[in-house]
């Protein structure tokens, strides 16, 4: 691997990486040299992840967490340097859709939603931050989504995190990139996780998705791995602030 690309040393934390995009984010990570710790609520499918990675020669721990419980940031983010030192790469990728029409968006349901796509962002990167800035190294990715600029049915509160991810994006990186902390995010387009399991359980409407995009197919998991990697290594030292769509050109039509 180009130096540039090497990950060697570094250590990442990956939410929501038991499943779906933040666990092929944090093989990824694994991959290019990085220990990972994937925190998530399920321990099955977090030692699921960290198995998967340790039979590809990677190191990485589970944290078991809670990551919607505000009060619970401050503790994690100090959890998460036990296995391998202080975290230089966050990957805030933990989410939810409950898919509620409009009308029957209650309040708990707006209020873990945003937490986990706005509130868990900010404040377990600013709990995280510090030790950043020690290491005078730091890379935070966010995830947008095509929902950033787009909006779709049934999703009210998951496309105004969304939209909201990307300019708290902005403005964590007006703040802590002149300390050597980079904050992006990747906007995913449609790929086969658990949160678009009502998609892809449907060929055709899977297939109308694919038609959309620029490439003519829906992603797959390994396409994932190249942005994840160049955003969290140095070969990124001059981009932040910015939001990556890796949709295969859904948002370009």
């Amino acid at each position: 691997m180009h130096p540039r690309f090497d990950l060697d040393g570094r250590v990442a934390l990956v939410t929501g990486g038991s499943s779906g995009l933040g666990r092929a984010m944090a093989e990824a990570l694994a991959g290019a040299g990085a220990r990972v710790v994937v925190a998530a609520r399920r321990r099955e499918a977090l030692e699921e992840s960290v198995a998967a990675m340790a039979a590809e020669g990677g190191q990485a721990a589970a944290l078991v967490a809670d990551l919607a419980a505000p009060e619970a940031l401050e503790d994690i983010a100090c959890r998460a340097a036990e296995p391998f030192g202080p975290v230089t790469i966050l990957v805030n990728a933990a989410g939810v859709n409950l898919r509620q029409p409009i009308e029957e968006v209650d309040l708990a349901s707006w209020q873990l939603t945003l937490q986990l796509h706005l509130g868990t962002p900010f404040f377990l990167s600013r709990a995280l931050v510090p030790g950043m800035r020690d290491a005078g190294y730091g890379r935070i990715l966010n995830l947008a989504s095509l929902q950033s600029q787009r909006a779709f049915p049934n999703s009210a509160p998951y496309g105004a995190g969304k939209g909201g991810i990307v300019q708290l994006t902005r403005a964590m990186a007006e703040a802590w990139s002149r300390h050597g902390i980079n904050v992006n995010a990747i906007a995913p387009g449609f790929f086969p996780t658990e949160l678009t399991a009502p998609v892809f359980e449907d060929p055709a409407s899977a297939a109308v998705l694919a038609e959309r995009t620029a490439i003519g197919r829906n992603g797959t998991l390994a396409d994932i791995a190249g942005p994840t990697v160049f955003l969290a290594s140095p070969a990124a030292g001059y981009v932040t602030g910015q939001t990556l769509y890796v949709d295969g050109g859904f948002t370009a039509k």
